[in-house]
């Protein structure tokens, strides 16, 4: 952000910076710059940040968007720090497109699935619902052909639960987990396939195939050149209509009741 002060550098060393909004070190101030190896990490928020400020403008504010990189920690980090931020929206977009996976993401459908039960009316402040931080509008995911893994099985548990329609293209279809193989005496080690799935249904699902979407969108190459994402534009637009179809309710405050001669 630093293109966007009013500074200049007057002088500095490695690490150390003298800065003022004039070339004099009359008036001057030192900051210390923590230099990074790689800028991934920052493009790779201001990817997400660009994505939600779009949903929220072309929203008008109603919908969230939520990325989901992986179902690891990162992604289960990355996930409750952006569902925190947007769960009070009328709609909300998860994009878990390019997942990498990790671990089973049923925890994620839990918490992307929590509804409120009722609200508390606070004497001295606003009224709150309860469970604090859940969501009660409608969702799409988008999925693509680079999820896999544990991005297969977070839109399968997505679909299962009934949170919203999947949107975008077949995702990659690798489940098969590793677990249990010991290590090598020489410090080496090999990964054995472990666990398959299947369905309670008594079929074998996802392996070898992945997850349809319900509503396929291409990822157009001559639109995305012009920076333009149609299926995050579909997303926007079926959680829209889901709006307008079943509009959020707002819950009515009862008439406390009068206890003056108890």
């Amino acid at each position: 952000l630093l293109h966007e002060l009013p500074l200049l550098v007057v002088q500095g060393n490695w690490g150390r910076r003298t800065v003022n909004d004039r070339p004099s070190l009359a008036g001057a101030h030192d900051v210390l710059v923590e230099t990074i190896a790689k800028e991934y990490q920052l493009r790779y928020w201001d990817w997400i940040e660009a994505k939600r400020r779009y949903v929220e403008k072309a929203t008008h504010g109603r919908l969230g968007y939520i990325y989901v990189p992986d179902t690891g920690i990162g992604g289960q980090n990355d996930l409750v720090r952006q569902f925190r931020g947007q769960w009070d929206k009328v709609g909300l977009i998860i994009d878990e497109r390019f997942n990498s996976g990790g671990q089973m993401p049923d925890r994620f459908v839990e918490l992307l699935g929590r509804k409120s039960f009722n609200h508390y009316a606070v004497r001295d402040g606003q009224d709150r619902q309860w469970p604090a931080v859940a969501h009660d509008g409608p969702m799409a995911m988008l999925i693509n052909g680079w999820s896999g893994s544990g991005g297969d099985y977070f839109p399968f548990l997505f679909k299962k639960a009934g949170l919203g329609p999947l949107i975008g293209r077949r995702t990659w279809g690798g489940l098969i987990g590793i677990s249990g193989a010991p290590a090598l005496i020489d410090g080496g080690k090999v990964t054995v396939p472990t666990l398959g799935i299947f369905s309670k249904e008594g079929q074998l699902v996802i392996e070898g195939y992945g997850v349809d979407p319900d509503i396929e969108v291409m990822d157009d190459p001559a639109l995305l050149a012009q920076g333009k994402d149609p299926q995050l534009d579909r997303a926007i637009q079926e959680v829209e209509a889901a709006i307008k179809k079943n509009p959020p309710k707002p819950t009515s405050k009862p008439t406390y009741p009068n206890r003056s001669g108890y």
